[in-house]
């Protein structure tokens, strides 16, 4: 990095701009369009485009439900302090900084391929991107926009940002170059436009010490760029959004094989939930080294793919204190308690016409339980819902104990209970540190949906119906911890003397069942 080559942006304007570059980060991490952030924080769309776009000054109020919608754990309301905190005066609003980044799709920038890949090795990841854009307008571009951002603990905001606070991400340790043209034909200027502790937001420049070469209408070339994130801030996840029109997507991850890596992948837009790829990730050994691609063809704007992965033999992991079951679960790409998603109702599939989306989601569904099954010994029998793995759709399965049976669950609602009821303790992948006892009935008939759309009741008893009841309640926004007696507090893990062993039920008549 030389001073020549790369520029950072005024001082002034950096703290004039360091609210709004938040506020979109965040909003762009959660994945949430201007409307829908607007209808959680009980604002309308216009304020929200306002102050996004910087002509409107945001106030305490306004960053407070900002921070609560996006689960920032404060990151939002801390950048609004500090804004705060630089203007000349409390009454006065700061002008509109232009330089704020907004790039149109409408401007005729085109993205032919997206090739993005990234490789880990001995604890560093880095991550080479290449694009091939096409100038479809009228104006000569003569930058480009990229952005840097990383979260060690996704779904731990205040974790993430307690970190960043104190290890703060470096442009020595990111080490970025860019290039023009195929085969790094030309190196590119770059000009920071805003320097964060978590992420970085960069101008690329078509330009470097030997002259100007701008896209001009009708043209096209290839960019590439590349930094590098040490693993102690780099989380297991790696994210490609569409941003411009593009015609193809393409993401490589490699691996060492002797990490014995597991990896997945979930699509989100500004206007559906969470989904599983459409199309599967292949893999396949080269020498020492485990490759995962994946590509689609014209992925709608604003379309983000989320590759996620855990390292099922970590080795310098073994080397340390184990970690807590939660952080396990985490890794293994389970939501965590806290997360807002484990708190909304989940949609319900309109069958048989979403049959094919829950299919994709039974699929990732058998996918996360096996995964987890590599971790834990489930002497109990599992369960998983579509919500505990960031699909909220109304989907659940279930593994009883020493059996290869699975039950699936399509729109499930409990429709009797019996009178009788037992109390057992449950756990939850959401938050394995500790064991809730939960009291639950001894019979319950469950309405569901098969693919076609037809529907069933099924009968069931004991510990699947306690296996059954847990799902059906996270399919509901409900924890099982929400079932606790008064005065009953989950106990740590640590004390449990069940693990690994199933329920006990001693023998009993059928009672009759309550609507």
């Amino acid at each position: 990095m030389t001073n020549e080559a790369h520029t950072r942006p005024d001082a002034t304007h950096e703290q004039q701009d360091v609210f709004v570059a938040e506020f979109r980060r965040w909003r762009d991490v959660r994945g949430l369009s201007r409307a829908a952030l607007a209808q959680q924080m009980s604002y309308s769309r216009s304020y929200v485009s306002k102050v996004e776009s910087g002509s409107e000054h945001a106030s305490r109020e306004f960053a407070k439900a900002a921070d609560a919608a996006l689960n920032a754990g404060g990151a939002i309301r801390r950048a609004w302090r500090e804004q705060e905190s630089t203007q000349p005066s409390a009454g006065r609003r700061p002008a509109p900084n232009a330089s704020v980044p907004v790039i149109e799709p409408g401007g005729g920038l085109v993205v032919e391929h997206d090739d993005a890949e990234l490789f880990y090795e001995h604890g560093v990841y880095r991550a080479t991107m290449r694009r091939k854009l096409v100038n479809n307008g009228e104006q000569p571009i003569a930058r480009y926009l990229i952005r840097i951002s990383v979260d060690r603990y996704p779904g731990d905001p205040e974790r993430s940002n307690q970190l960043y606070r104190d290890n703060p991400l470096t442009w020595d340790e990111i080490n970025l170059r860019a290039w023009h043209g195929e085969n790094r034909a030309e190196p590119m200027r770059w000009s920071v436009q805003h320097d964060r502790d978590a992420f970085k937001e960069v101008w690329l420049l078509f330009a470097n010490d030997s002259g100007r070469f701008p896209l001009y209408p009708g043209e096209s070339t290839w960019i590439e760029y590349t930094y590098t994130v040490s693993d102690d801030k780099w989380g297991h996840w790696f994210r490609r959004a569409v941003r411009l029109p593009t015609k193809r997507l393409s993401v490589t991850l490699s691996f060492p094989t002797e990490l014995d890596p597991a990896v997945w992948g979930l699509h989100t837009s500004m206007t559906a939930e969470s989904m599983p790829f459409q199309t599967a990730i292949n893999a396949q050994h080269d020498a020492d080294r485990t490759i995962y691609a994946w590509s689609t063809e014209d992925p709608p704007l604003h379309a983000r793919y989320r590759l996620e992965w855990h390292f099922r033999s970590d080795i310098r992991a073994k080397q340390t204190a184990p970690p807590k079951p939660s952080e396990t679960m985490r890794a293994l790409g389970i939501v965590q308690e806290g997360d807002p998603a484990l708190r909304r109702p989940a949609r319900p599939f309109t069958l048989p016409d979403e049959a094919e989306d829950a299919r994709r989601v039974i699929s990732e569904l058998h996918s996360a339980t096996q995964r987890v099954a590599k971790e834990h010994t489930f002497g109990k029998g599992m369960g998983m819902a579509a919500p505990q793995v960031g699909i909220e759709r109304a989907a659940a399965i279930v593994r009883p104990p020493g059996s290869d049976d699975v039950f699936t669950l399509i729109n499930p609602r409990i429709i009797e209970t019996t009178e009788d009821e037992d109390e057992q303790y449950e756990g939850c992948l959401s938050f394995f540190d500790v064991r809730s006892l939960v009291p639950r009935p001894l019979v319950i008939h469950v309405e569901h949906q098969d693919i076609r759309g037809g529907r069933r009741i099924t009968i069931f008893e004991r510990g699947i119906a306690r296996l059954v009841a847990h799902e059906v309640d996270h399919l509901r926004g409900v924890l099982c911890s929400d079932h606790l007696r008064d005065g009953v507090q989950p106990i740590p893990v640590e004390q449990y003397r069940g693990a690994g062993v199933a329920w006990h039920y001693p023998e009993a008549s059928a009672t009759p069942l309550k609507r």
